[in-house]
């Protein structure tokens, strides 16, 4: 993880997001946290991600989601040299699917 990131402040956040019971927990901190449209742009590269998991084209993504190009080539790039975080919630979604 980047030394830039890693750090006391980031620690506590994800601290305090690893206390949320629920959705509207979630829905409550992260309105209160972020703003619109920062909440759609992680929800926007979530769904990026899903459908690069997928195999959509980048051309079906940009049209479904509204992402750019950009978006589209920077959430690749994390599924491919990134740290699995996305990988990760799949597998723990999976995981809750099957109990």
């Amino acid at each position: 993880m980047s030394n830039k990131v890693h750090n006391e402040a980031v620690d506590s956040l994800f601290d305090a997001i690893l206390t949320l019971k629920n959705r509207q927990e979630c829905y409550d901190f992260f309105l209160d946290v972020c703003t619109m449209n920062e909440i759609n742009s992680l929800s926007q590269r979530y769904e990026v991600a899903g459908m690069l998991r997928d195999k959509k084209t980048y051309l079906d993504i940009s049209e479904k989601t509204g992402a750019s190009t950009a978006t589209i080539s920077r959430v690749n790039r994390s599924l491919n040299y990134g740290n699995d975080g996305y990988k990760v919630v799949w597998d723990h979604l999976a995981e809750e699917k099957k109990s």
